[in-house]
């Protein structure tokens, strides 16, 4: 079969990291199953396996990857949940089991014609649901969903706001807060982004990085980290709520803790969804007609080109590689 497969990490050079070629298709373990896969999905965490980051040596190879959909071995048209995990070891929870891995974290990922994956992992795909759709849901999506209406627990009329217009999970927290009557508002550097966020997927407003409000939200949404996590501190009412999901900037953060305390912050992380929440996005995803933002297709076989645009920062929304027709 055909798969980008990581073979040697670069941090200076993430694209020499991989290899785009044949490899053995592969044969699933008790309880396992395979899914020839129709389409998948680029998130950060390719580029951070690229990079090196948390790899470990007896991963490698192993093919990249952690979104997808295609027709399981009996014939189901589904959706990939990317987290191997035990609900029992995290209290009922897969992503609190605390030795859970990504799919692509030695486990050979969707970014390949056929993948082998846990059954408990599969999701039917709804019917009225597109491929490409299916796709993205997996990763940013699941994680946009439990920040919003897991953890974040925001009611219709909130307000909130998103660090970053145009990455995976900012543009489903716009389409997903849009559908449940939030108010989003959106970050930017790029005034063509913030452009785009507006017009395109239908943000309230849009400011430029670090900008003062007009007023205070109820929920930050932040996935970049250093650069943005004073002005999300900053920006929230009191008694609201910072939602940190990621640190694409880094994670050295000034943790302001007399703020955080006098102003009765509360501070939550969001790591991923379970299965059932993934289940539950598909079908609120189908039913109320939400698409995701697609930057770029690309075929599996010109994966590279695709990754380029992630590495570099270019994309507005989700690039998609196409596994087969």
């Amino acid at each position: 079969m055909l798969a980008v497969t990581l073979t040697s990490p670069s941090v200076k050079d993430p694209l020499s990291a991989i290899e785009v070629g044949g490899r053995p298709d592969p044969a699933p373990a008790d309880g396992w199953t395979t899914v020839r896969l129709r389409t998948a999905a680029l998130n950060h965490h390719d580029v951070w396996n690229m990079r090196g980051l948390g790899v470990e040596e007896s991963w490698l190879p192993t093919v990249l990857g952690s979104d997808g959909a295609g027709v399981d071995a009996d014939g189901n048209e589904v959706l990939i949940h990317p987290l191997i995990a035990n609900p029992e070891a995290g209290r009922g929870d897969e992503t609190l089991d605390p030795r859970r891995r990504m799919i692509s974290d030695g486990i050979d990922g969707t970014f390949a014609e056929v993948i082998a994956v846990p059954r408990r992992n599969l999701v039917p795909k709804p019917h009225g649901l597109s491929w490409e759709s299916a796709a993205c849901l997996g990763t940013a999506w699941l994680t946009a969903y439990r920040a919003l209406f897991g953890r974040g627990d925001l009611p219709p009329g909130s307000t909130v706001l998103v660090q970053g217009a145009g990455g995976g999970v900012a543009t489903a927290v716009i389409a997903l807060g849009r559908a449940a009557g939030l108010r989003v508002w959106v970050t930017s550097r790029s005034e063509e982004k913030r452009r785009r966020a507006v017009e395109e997927l239908g943000a309230h407003a849009a400011f430029a990085d670090g900008e003062r409000l007009p007023e205070r939200v109820d929920a930050a949404i932040d996935s970049v980290g250093q650069a943005t996590w004073t002005h999300s501190l900053r920006s929230l009412r009191p008694g609201g709520t910072l939602i940190t999901l990621g640190a694409t900037s880094g994670g050295a953060v000034d943790p302001q803790l007399s703020r955080v305390f006098l102003n009765q912050i509360r501070v939550q992380g969001v790591a991923m969804g379970t299965v059932d929440e993934l289940r539950r996005l598909a079908t609120m995803c189908a039913e109320a007609g939400i698409e995701p933002a697609i930057d770029s297709e690309f075929a599996l076989a010109d994966a590279k080109a695709g990754i380029e645009r992630m590495v570099e920062g270019r994309l507005f929304g989700k690039v998609l590689l196409r596994c087969s027709a």
